[in-house]
């Protein structure tokens, strides 16, 4: 198990740099061979990435490895791609990096979620404006850009995590979206914390 602070989402990339001498040793394990080279990835609720001690989430993403490059000094460079959602079910000692018993946690069958879609990318643009509107305020020219929230797959879970994963939202929103059991729960909360954004937007340009 890999705790990070940051939330990565099924069918995201994510790329480390490995030098902590516990998740080298998880690197050499996962590419001895012996298995997938894979592990999984937890946010880290409270505490540092660095010196174990941390709070972990239960719910996180198998990431798979994809390329990996050794460098000096026995670290690793890797590029990896979220998979599977897992659900952690016991936390095991870390020896000599975290593991954990976990199971593969697949999405449950939700209602239709079109709606929900199309009430993501009217807030959006909402956003974007008000987004916009406060950077020519603080003499920003070129704000960023807005989230692109088209061509969109049409599986509703891989849907729900693509605009999880485009929307400008923290850490905390993309974990509660992680966890939502169905796809049209997860856009449900997805509206939340764009509404919550909006809100703030709104409060700092008054």
């Amino acid at each position: 198990m890999f705790p990070l602070g940051a939330v990565l989402l099924p069918g995201e990339p994510l790329s480390l740099q490995i030098f902590e001498p516990r998740y080298v040793a998880l690197v050499e394990d996962c590419l001895d061979g012996s298995r997938e080279p894979e592990f999984g990835v937890v946010l880290i609720e409270r505490g540092h990435e660095v010196g174990g001690g941390e709070v972990r989430t239960d719910i996180g993403v198998v990431a798979r490895i994809i390329d990996v490059v050794e460098l000096s000094g026995s670290r690793f460079r890797l590029r990896c791609v979220g998979t599977d959602r897992i659900r952690v079910d016991e936390w095991l000692p870390d020896a000599p990096y975290p593991r954990a018993d976990t199971r593969i946690w697949p999405d449950e069958i939700g209602a239709d979620d079109a709606d929900l879609v199309d009430d993501l990318r009217k807030r959006a643009d909402r956003l974007h404006t008000l987004t916009a509107q406060l950077a020519r305020r603080s003499g920003i020219h070129r704000p960023p850009p807005s989230a692109s929230l088209e061509n969109l797959a049409d599986d509703p879970t891989v849907r729900s995590y693509e605009l999880a994963a485009r929307l400008p939202i923290g850490p905390t929103d993309r974990q509660a979206a992680l966890a939502a059991p169905d796809p049209r729960a997860r856009l449900a909360s997805l509206v939340t914390a764009v509404d919550d954004a909006i809100a703030m937007m709104e409060f700092r340009l008054q």
